[in-house]
């Protein structure tokens, strides 16, 4: 795909998430995802790529779940489990990948929240994502997850840090979007490598599995 559908355009998470299952019914079996997020935790500096290995979808726990409603049960179960949702063969490999391609030393793991938009984040907002071990915070990625997840598929996240959210009252410093768009510009090369690579190495179960 070429960008997404996000909620706070006014689409709802049906819309938003419709993509996803199409990809499953064309035969993808590997979903990846990448975003644009802001740095809660102190180890991750804009410019740094984390790689997702969990996620807290906040409009999910209060009601905007793009499960939500009747279930079809020929992409996957009412009540589907959550823990394994970001692929960890896919994260292994990742990080081996980032090592051989010099770009280890800024790529990590972490827990990524996503929370309603388009408004960036209060100081009170970023101390509790915080203080509950968020790493890292943007406004997509978790609903096509959640999906993605449901449907059997596997999925692999990257989060590109854009900016350090502020923590502090004493802070000055504010983001805004156009720096946020800079870095992205700055580590869409590293971010294209990563993933072509990626992709060419995943060890396909037949010749027939597909990845979006």
């Amino acid at each position: 795909m070429q960008g997404r559908f996000h909620m706070y355009e006014g689409h709802s998470l049906c819309k938003t998430t419709f993509p996803v299952r199409v990809f499953k019914l064309l035969g993808v079996e590997t979903l990846i995802v990448t975003n644009a997020a802001g740095s809660l935790a102190d180890s991750l500096q804009p410019g740094d790529i984390m790689i997702i290995k969990d996620h807290v979808n906040f409009p999910g726990l209060v009601g905007l779940n793009p499960l939500t409603g009747p279930n079809d049960d020929k992409f996957g179960p009412r009540f589907p489990a959550m823990s394994g949702c970001y692929d960890k063969s896919l994260r292994c490999l990742a990080m081996e990948i980032a090592k051989q391609q010099g770009v280890s030393d800024f790529l990590q793991e972490g827990v990524y929240a996503a929370v309603g938009g388009p408004n960036f984040e209060t100081i009170a907002e970023a101390r509790l994502l915080h203080r509950l071990g968020v790493d890292a915070v943007g406004m997509s990625t978790a609903p096509e997850a959640v999906v993605a997840s449901h449907c059997g598929l596997r999925v692999f996240g990257l989060s590109l840090i854009t900016n350090k959210v502020v923590k502090s009252y004493e802070d000055s410093d504010s983001v805004n979007h156009e720096g946020v768009l800079e870095v992205g510009r700055l580590r869409s090369q590293v971010l294209q490598q990563l993933v072509t690579e990626l992709i060419d190495r995943m060890d396909f179960n037949n010749n027939n599995n597909h990845t979006i």
